[in-house]
């Protein structure tokens, strides 16, 4: 665990704000960008910060971190889905994202697609990958990935037979190495349009449609090439949009999901919207689009997390 980096002074009346990033989980290294991008704008918008980059710290240690809100920037399975908000439940400390209920529930792929079922939403055939059984599954193309990571870590897209069995040979060997990771097989929706609805508060941000030079909008893609063309407020047929906007901010509701997210969907060719994921700590970085839309409607980074900051405190005045 690091030491703190230097606090800053705050203004008044704005409380100290522990942000940590970092976590034991396999995008680590985009929780450390993101997490240090946070602590730049809140001290921009005036907070003191304590910054922490941690791996999976004790319930003691996380109780010595200065700090009367906590920034959890973090993301995977321990940082974002759950453990580490019951954690900070336990400790009685205000934190910014979802509740242990909630994170859980987002961070299983299968689990929000259940969910989005039940309200009607359109969400693509998928199953939970028997390591017993090398038979596709599924009609290819398909796309395998496990249930409880994020920013395309360990996706595998198979349009042909020898692409599925080189990625089953891969996911069972990367099972080996960690027994507790599953994965998923997805039928595949290629050449479709990747759109994103951004909600803040249980209000959708503007959709941003992202278009990377190559096929598929993979961990490179994310953050690490410059090509990638982000489109906000794209041209879409009649009342898409709204329609989009609406399914987001309801699946938020329906999920438990507080303060903010951003859910992905993947428009085919005939026009139909498909879901591909609830992300319930959106990454903060120079690529990330829940900042890029917030920025459209007027809201600076400093502006957005220092709102961020404002919503764990009310919603923790709430519950005592």
């Amino acid at each position: 665990m690091t030491t703190p980096h230097a606090t800053t002074r705050r203004s008044a009346a704005k409380p100290s704000v522990l942000v940590l990033g970092g976590g034991p989980d396999a995008e680590r290294e985009v929780s450390l960008v993101s997490s240090k991008a946070v602590a730049r704008a809140l001290r921009e918008d005036g907070h003191e910060v304590h910054y922490r980059a941690i791996n999976r710290p004790t319930l003691t240690q996380l109780r010595a971190m200065k700090g009367e809100v906590v920034f959890p920037v973090l993301h995977g399975g321990w940082g974002e889905g759950g453990p580490l908000q019951d954690a900070l439940e336990r400790l009685g400390r205000p934190y910014v994202g979802c509740t242990p209920k909630a994170a859980r529930l987002a961070m299983d792929k299968m689990g929000t697609k259940l969910a989005a079922a039940s309200m009607g939403v359109a969400t693509n055939p998928a199953c939970v990958l028997n390591l017993r059984d090398p038979a596709c599954p599924l009609d290819l193309p398909v796309v395998v990935k496990p249930i409880q990571e994020g920013s395309s870590v360990g996706v595998h897209v198979c349009r042909t037979p020898k692409e599925w069995e080189r990625a089953f040979r891969e996911v069972a060997h990367d099972v080996r190495r960690h027994p507790h990771r599953v994965y998923m097989v997805e039928r595949a929706v290629l050449g479709g349009r990747e759109l994103t609805v951004g909600v803040l508060d249980g209000r959708a941000l503007p959709i941003i449609e992202i278009r990377p030079k190559v096929e598929f909008y993979d961990y490179e893609a994310k953050y690490h090439r410059d090509d990638t063309a982000y489109l906000v407020q794209p041209r879409l047929r009649r009342g898409l949009a709204e329609l989009l906007s609406t399914r987001a901010v309801a699946l938020a509701r329906r999920m438990g999901v507080r303060h903010l997210c951003r859910v992905d969907f993947l428009l085919d060719r005939e026009g139909e919207a498909w879901l591909l994921e609830v992300n319930t700590m959106p990454g903060f970085t120079d690529h990330s689009l829940v900042p890029m839309a917030a920025a459209h409607l007027g809201i600076s980074m400093p502006r957005l997390c220092g709102r961020l900051v404002r919503m764990a405190l009310r919603d923790h005045a709430r519950k005592v």
